[in-house]
């Protein structure tokens, strides 16, 4: 009996941070760029700095039409948002914030296959949005999306089997439980191949070309309003964090600190996640979007060459230390 109520006390802790972390990321954007682009509204506008622009947005979303393409496929339209989303939250369940075993939702034995494998999953959500609109700017949305995803899930996978063979094992627990600080230099490449590719399946900028508002209004999620286009912004802001936990895990120790203070545990693990996640924003804001040319040449030409040599690199230091 304590082992079930165990395991239901983390699943309903992994599904509060599921809908909480990725509100916090939003506003947090809001804010980050409004500082970063001088704009007033957002940094000011509703309460003290502005916190009352998320409560906002959700009524803005619950008060609007919930309107379906006459045209569409009815029963795939409904659904790409569900597909889009709940994939994340698989992908939380897995991810281990701190040493003890009740800081992670399920351990899974193959962990890295699992979360990349489930990740890969919450893509379809936006290719099943293209195609079932019945508009042409969702459909054209749905092939750079599926474009994106052949081009940058090989690198991913390759910066994420170096690691592996790093640290012999594909648990996620035993990964971090090998880390030694020393791993940061040596698989810096690895990490920034990971995080890049990750960004660019998550279509964040400046790897936004499914949602180019500029050349194809909104890409795949064209004709979703309401609630269901709410999803998908919660989509976005929940692999925001999926990712960012996920480079913590692999590459920056997870729970270890620095200094000898690893009694710190899940804190380290959630402050590195923010760090990354500032990140993300800042990249945002700072870098235009790509051309697809660009998007294909990056990954083919830069990326999976530099994960090939860092999985090279991890096999002679690997074999040196043997």
């Amino acid at each position: 009996m304590n082992d079930v109520l165990d395991v239901a006390l983390r699943l309903i802790v992994v599904f509060v941070a599921f809908l909480v972390l990725p509100l916090v990321v939003g506003q947090t954007e809001h804010k980050v760029m409004a500082h970063m682009q001088g704009r007033l509204g957002p940094m000011y506008a509703g309460g003290f700095h502005g916190w009352a622009q998320l409560v906002a947005d959700g009524v803005k979303f619950a008060q609007k039409e919930d309107v379906v393409p006459a045209d569409a496929d009815r029963r795939i339209f409904q659904l790409a948002p569900a597909v889009a989303l709940l994939p994340y939250l698989l992908v939380l369940l897995a991810i281990p914030i701190g040493p003890a075993e009740g800081a992670v939702g399920q351990v899974v034995d193959a962990g890295i296959f699992f979360v990349l494998a489930v990740m890969g999953v919450g893509v379809l959500g936006s290719l099943m949005a293209g195609w079932a609109s019945a508009n042409k700017f969702s459909l054209l949305g749905g092939l750079r999306t599926a474009a994106q995803l052949l081009a940058y899930e090989l690198p991913m996978l390759l910066a994420a089997a170096s690691v592996a063979m790093a640290a012999g094992t594909v648990s996620l627990v035993g990964i971090v439980a090998a880390f030694h600080w020393w791993w940061v230099p040596w698989q810096i490449v690895g990490a920034l191949v990971f995080f890049v590719a990750g960004l660019a399946e998550l279509q964040r900028p400046p790897f936004d070309m499914p949602v180019a508002d500029s050349e194809i209004i909104f890409g795949a999620y064209t004709e979703y309003t309401g609630l269901r286009f709410a999803l998908f912004l919660l989509a976005e802001y929940a692999g925001i964090v999926v990712l960012c936990g996920l480079t913590t895990v692999l590459f920056l120790g997870g729970w270890h600190g620095p200094w000898g203070a690893e009694g710190l545990g899940w804190v380290w693990t959630l402050l590195k996640t923010a760090v990354l996640a500032f990140v993300v924003i800042w990249l945002r804001v700072t870098y235009p979007r790509l051309r697809e040319d660009q998007l294909q040449k990056l990954s083919w030409t830069l990326l999976v060459p530099l994960a090939l040599a860092q999985i090279a690199l991890t096999g002679i230091v690997k074999v040196a230390i043997q």
